[in-house]
């Protein structure tokens, strides 16, 4: 075995945030996808550094106990980060240059103030007059005391003011780009040239003039930073202190974490950067990175479309073939269990659902937990609906979602002003599970139905999140729902709720152990040479003890296959296997979300869709759910579709041990782009039985 049993969690993820690099880099994807790519691939990086970093130096404040979490030391996993990080940047700066040349080629310009034709000039004084100065606020720095909070998600020029003849002494100050209020990208008139385009930092930087022009200054520059934060709350245990004024305090305290990381135009003046590190209480021991003229690149991924002459639509979704051509959702599945696979099938099968559920004179209750919702959710208003038409309607809501706290504060306020009960959760427990449950009166008995999904309830990122939503009425499913929401109205009181289901594989009492015991069987099998396999498709691996057991069981001969999109702590290459383990992560169009674990079981497999990944996080410290899949059809189906994803040889890359990205051997073999052929596949479903 390795000298490390895991791979260190933080370096795998580099590996991941990697793989959507070389998308970007691939020039068979259309260009305004791997201009998304890198707004994606900079997105990631942000949260990695506001998050996992800002963990790594808490770690170092705590001492040497924190190496026990860990298997190096997080001074050591800091340095490999920095060293990784700068040399994905540098990657970043040659696809980036390489793009402008394809965008060129296309008579597509993004300029700067230096390119401006005196007609674009006079476009860009006339936008500055009457659109961006109202938002200017310049901060002059070196006079002010206390250094203002510079906000983790903004962009700021620093900006040096002088004086040709140095008749004055030159000046430091700070202007933050409004993107919150106006769009970054700013299409100018066009010309026989083509079309050009010039950021909103750009054209601040043209009009500094009309900024700072009364100070005496003649000569400008300016320089585009951004600094990134400590965004991880901590939530005090002050019991006097209600959990709502927890996470609203956590919030305003997130806004002044700590900075972690600091990137910067490599032009900057010394001067200024030395000043910059100073006031911010930074060290050249800190995550300082030198980058081109553009940071924020996260506002490429709404690049503007209209450049492009030809711009290649997306599939669009269909309605799957059993609910097709019925004008009622909840029938369908009293009668039999569907399954629907987004972003292929569309999500309005589930709006649907929770919309005839809100007017249905014999549905007396909805219950369904809410981890992200779209901003302007179909969901809440279907449920605030049913509350109007008199159902008792319960939502869990997660307060403590990562980056979504404040957008579910405001629809937890909105939700008992209608009338919903709110739940918020469970003490000390994310409440992750993906459930809802509908009662109905039938001939004076309630039945029960809704669904179990691995996804979020979110129409918007269902256009691009690959996921698996289970609508059921089948009695032994819904029964154990039953017992979670229970579960989650006695705020965690009542643990034995959960230990009591008896086919839902819940956290944090009972999936670890099942799982073990699911291993365990495979390994007997194989020991009895018997046929035994696993198949596992999650978005993250890391959890040391059950990657301890798929060792035990790869040595043990159990064939292994997994599809891993994100984080992979485990070594998947061993002479010590009895069988090759497959492992691949695919990258694509669409997000890989699902979470499906397929057992073997002597030719009688255990197939579940599951909310959680194979994290410690997930499997202790989270409300989770997996649901078995009992239908013999539905069961065929997810395994063809995995088995089809595992023959992926176009965006899938290997996780071999140096986790280095390498795509999987295609030579002499067919094409196949999963996600294509799976859309091809469903489609065709859909087609033959409309």
């Amino acid at each position: 075995m390795q000298k490390n049993k895991t791979i260190i969690r933080d370096i795998s993820w580099l590996s991941f945030n990697g793989r959507v690099l070389q998308e970007a880099s691939d020039k068979s994807v259309p260009l305004k996808m791997r201009i998304k790519f890198l707004g994606i691939f900079s997105n990631n990086l942000d949260e990695f550094f506001r998050v996992r970093v800002a963990t790594l130096k808490r770690m170092i404040e705590f001492g040497n106990d924190s190496k026990v979490h860990l298997e190096k030391f997080p001074e050591i996993i800091l340095e490999d980060i920095q060293e990784k990080v700068i040399r994905l940047q540098s990657e970043f700066e040659k696809i980036w240059n390489d793009i402008l040349s394809e965008l060129k080629k296309k008579k597509i310009y993004l300029i700067d103030e230096k390119k401006l034709t005196k007609q674009q000039q006079q476009f860009v004084h006339s936008y500055f007059d009457n659109y961006v100065r109202g938002h200017i606020v310049p901060l002059m720095i070196e006079s002010i005391q206390d250094f203002p909070v510079l906000n983790d998600k903004s962009l700021y020029l620093a900006c040096v003011l002088s004086k040709k003849d140095k008749s004055i002494p030159q000046k430091f100050a700070l202007i933050s780009i409004p993107t919150r209020s106006l769009s970054r990208f700013l299409l100018l008139p066009s010309t026989k040239k083509g079309k050009s385009i010039i950021l909103l930092d750009d054209l601040i930087k043209y009009c500094l003039p009309k900024i700072f022009s009364f100070f005496g200054y003649d000569t400008f520059s300016a320089h585009a930073i951004k600094v990134t934060r400590d965004a991880e709350m901590d939530i005090d245990n002050d019991i006097s202190t209600s959990f709502i004024q927890k996470i609203e305090k956590g919030l305003k305290n997130r806004k002044k974490g700590k900075p972690v990381r600091l990137v910067y135009d490599k032009s900057i003046p010394p001067s200024l950067l030395a000043y910059l590190i100073k006031r911010l209480g930074l060290t050249h021991k800190d995550n300082l990175i030198p980058g081109g003229k553009i940071h924020n690149f996260k506002d490429f991924i709404d690049f503007p479309s209209n450049v492009f002459q030809h711009n290649a639509s997306r599939k669009q979704p269909f309605t799957h073939p059993a609910l097709k051509n019925s004008n009622s959702v909840s029938k369908i599945i009293l009668e039999k269990d569907v399954m629907l696979h987004f972003p292929y099938h569309s999500f309005d099968s589930v709006i649907d659902l929770l919309r005839e559920a809100a007017i249905d004179p014999d549905v007396a209750e909805i219950k369904i937990t809410c981890y992200r919702l779209a901003p302007q959710s179909k969901i809440i208003n279907a449920l605030i609906n049913a509350v109007r038409n008199g159902k008792s309607v319960t939502v869990v809501i997660e307060l403590r979602a990562r980056f979504d706290e404040v957008a579910n504060l405001s629809w937890k306020n909105k939700l008992e002003e209608s009338g919903v009960k709110v739940l918020i959760g469970v003490p000390k427990m994310k409440v992750h599970a993906k459930l809802c449950l509908i009662k109905k009166k039938v001939q004076k008995k309630y039945i029960y139905y809704g669904f179990v999904s691995t996804g979020n309830l979110n129409e918007k990122t269902a256009l691009t999140y690959s996921d698996h939503c289970l609508l059921t009425s089948n009695k032994s499913i819904m029964n154990d729902v039953i017992k979670m929401f229970n579960y989650l109205e006695s705020f965690g009181k009542k643990p034995q709720l959960l230990h009591a289901c008896k086919n839902l594989l819940v956290t944090p009492n009972g999936m670890r152990k099942q799982l073990t015991m699911l291993i365990d069987r495979e390994i007997k099998h194989a020991q009895t040479n018997k046929k035994a396999s696993i198949y596992l498709k999650l978005n993250s691996l890391s959890d040391a003890d059950l990657i301890e057991k798929l060792y035990e069981a790869a040595r043990a001969g159990v064939d292994i296959k997994m599809i891993i999109r994100g984080i992979c702590c485990m070594y998947t290459e061993n002479k010590k296997f009895k069988i090759s383990i497959q492992a691949i992560s695919i990258v694509d169009e669409y997000l890989e979300h699902a979470r499906v674990m397929v057992f073997h079981n002597n030719n009688h497999p255990k197939v579940f869709i599951s909310s959680a990944d194979w994290m410690v996080r997930n499997l202790d410290h989270r409300i989770e759910c997996a649901c078995p899949i009992l239908n013999p059809e539905l069961k065929a189906e997810l395994i063809g579709l995995i088995e089809l994803q595992l023959q992926d040889n176009v965006k899938a890359r290997v996780l071999n041990n140096q986790q280095d990205n390498q795509y999987v051997n295609s030579a002499g073999f067919k094409k196949t782009r999963s996600q294509v052929e799976v859309y091809q596949y469903l489609n065709k479903q859909s087609l033959i039985n409309s």
